[in-house]
Parts: structure tokens; sequence; C-alpha cells
């Protein structure tokens, strides 16, 4: 048998919101003899604009980009086979030329942190429930506080989580909430009708998720307001939103649909994006009180706009958590998503298809 022909030369151009952490690097260098890497470390400085401009001459050798926000024209990347993005959200690339005028192909970071997010969905779950806010007060005041003021408190046990885009995080957060008691109900923008459609054939932290779709007791599937709610109406005392920003998600839900979740006094959680939710809608929602078909409350991980005004509404409601988008923050993101790119690196040697490809169609 002859010899393996060689493989071609890859030239990986990082531009890195982390910086470098040399043994994720040599470690791709070692198993992937064929490839260079150049790394560049660029920030986002808060208050400052995003620099997108890439210079010509980092560009000129590239055949693979990796980058979180900074992105070539379609002139530049002549040479590019594929782009890598740290990013898990692809709503910012529709506007880009590079998106309009060629067929390079994506791959984002999905997958990298379903952990921390998810163990952030469960901290203001069980917050909520628990009335943890009260309990603060009382320790920054050293008040031994009375029990009776808490009010009922009620466990996850025998509760419905209703899931609203059933991706990594929606996967391991199900994974954690049935552990917990909560009966999980899913929802998809198509339908997972059978055993293989419910696989996650995206990133997959070991360990974690639901790789096999096996969670849910009922599966729930469409764009079109019917559809959506249809779910809604499934006796939800939890949703978590956890669905991609796209024209068809915009303002996904508003009035009517806190309306019918307000029937069972549910309980809100955004970690997707801010404009996914009518947010006057759901100032007057959770304003409401359980009797006038309220909502209990919502975390918000995530506002419309961001950062959220200062004299914005949200910040003073009791019921309302806000945390200024940092529940994927985590020690092992950059590790996960270079793992993504490993992993592509080597189906691309192979010749096989790319895991993480974002949709162009779909957007996501």
């Amino acid at each position: 048998m002859g010899e393996a022909p060689p493989q071609e030369k890859e030239h990986i151009l990082c531009m890195s919101p982390f910086k470098e952490d040399k043994s994720i690097t040599d470690s791709i260098k070692k198993k992937h003899p064929n490839v260079s890497i150049t790394y560049r470390e660029s920030y986002y400085k808060k208050g400052t604009p995003l620099d997108t401009h890439i210079p010509d001459e980092l560009l000129k050798d590239a055949t693979i980009l990796v980058t979180l926000f900074k992105l070539p024209t379609p002139k530049q990347a002549k040479n590019l086979k594929f782009i890598h993005l740290f990013s898990a959200g692809a709503d910012r690339l529709p506007e880009t030329p590079i998106w309009k005028e060629t067929n390079i192909p994506f791959t984002n970071s999905s997958g990298v942190h379903g952990p921390q997010i998810s163990e952030w969905v469960i901290l203001q779950i069980l917050s909520a429930s628990h009335k943890e806010k009260v309990m603060v007060e009382w320790q920054k005041k050293h008040i031994w506080g009375n029990q009776s003021e808490l009010g009922n408190l009620r466990d996850g046990v025998g509760q419905r989580l209703g899931v609203l885009g059933y991706g990594a995080i929606g996967r391991q957060t199900g994974r954690i909430a049935k552990a917990l008691g909560l009966d999980v109900i899913a929802y998809t923008a198509s339908p997972r009708n059978t055993p293989e459609s419910k696989k996650d054939r995206g990133y997959i932290v070991p360990g974690t998720g639901d790789p096999d779709g096996v969670i849910p007791s009922k599966w729930y599937s469409g764009l079109d307001k019917a559809s959506l709610h249809n779910f809604l109406s499934q006796d939800i005392d939890i949703l978590l939103v956890s669905v991609p920003l796209t024209p068809q998600t915009r303002h996904f839900l508003a009035a009517a649909e806190f309306a019918i979740l307000g029937k069972k006094n549910a309980f809100i959680v955004n970690i997707a994006r801010g404009a996914i939710i009518q947010q006057d809608d759901l100032i007057t929602a959770v304003k409401k009180s359980k009797d006038e078909g309220g909502l209990r409350g919502a975390a918000l991980d995530v506002t419309d706009p961001e950062p959220l005004p200062a004299d914005s509404e949200l910040w003073d409601l009791e019921n309302v958590a806000i945390t200024p988008h940092v529940s994927g923050l985590g020690t092992l993101y950059a590790q996960r998503s270079f793992e993504i790119l490993e992993r592509n690196l080597t189906r691309l040697e192979d010749g096989d298809k790319l895991i993480n490809v974002v949709d162009r169609k779909k957007g996501y």
C-alpha cells in the first residue's frame, strides 16, 4: 500500500478575546502537525466601539479564522475554508457582507456553556422559590427574620419546566431539573418525532445534557403563534427562554403569551437574547398579582437594550432578578471552544462534515 497523501497546510488566524493558553494551542499543533497558528488577543472594552477591522497582512495566508466579532471583508476572505466563532449566538452575522456575499461556513461555540448557564438558571429558580432576596436583606441588616414573612415555600417536585428552545443549555437544564423532581417539556422550531431527530448533533460537554433527547415527557414544535400558544398552555410553572434570536423569534413572547403563562402564575427565565421578549409587556405582567393573572416573577440575564438603562423599572421590581449577561462566564469556556475547533480540524482533514455549523437559512 502506498503512503497516505500529505495533509494540506492550514494556517489558523485567531482573533481572541481570551489570553493565549499555550497548552491549548500547542496541543492543537501537536495533534495537527500541518497546522500553524497566529494568535492575536482582541478585547472589547466597555464604552469603546468594536473595531471589526482585520489587517490584510494577517489574513493573506489564513485558511481558518477563529474570532468573536472581528470579521474580514469578502475580498480578504478568499483563502478561508471556515470561520469559527467564540460565541454561540449568530444573530449579528446576517447583516455582514461576509455572510451575505460568500458561502464560507461558520461554526459556533454552541454547547460550551451548557453547564454554567444551566447552573445559573437553577440558581435563579431556587433563589426565587426560597425567597433568597428577602434573606439577603435580613443578613445585611443583621435581622433574625420571622419565618412567617417568607410565606409559602414550594419545592420543585411535581412542577413543570417548559424549555423554549431545547439546545445544549435547555438539555442540561432539563437534566438538572428532572433530578430535582420537575417534569420537563420541550419546544423546538422543527418537529422531533423520531428518536433519531431528538438526538443532539452538536458539541456536548461530556457527562452533561440530554444527548438522546429522552428527558422531555412531551415535545412541541413550530414557529407559528398557534403552536407556541399550545405549548405555553401546558400548565407550565417555569419557562426557560433559550431560543436563538431570529426574525421569527423577535418579540416571540409578549402580552398574549404572558396572559397564557399568567394562568399558572409562571416564572420566566431568559438566558437567550433580550429582544425575544417584549420587555414592556413583561413588566406589566410581573407587576400584576396572581389573582390578576400575573407572572410570579422573572430572572433575566439578557435585556433589551443592553446595558439595561438605569431608569428601567425592572431594576426595582422585587420579583425580578437582573444580571448583566454573565450566565455564560466560566474558566473552561475558551478550552471548550477550542475543542470544537480541534474536532473540526480533524473532520476537515478526513473530509467529514463539520460540527456546529451555523445554518444560513435558519440563522443559528
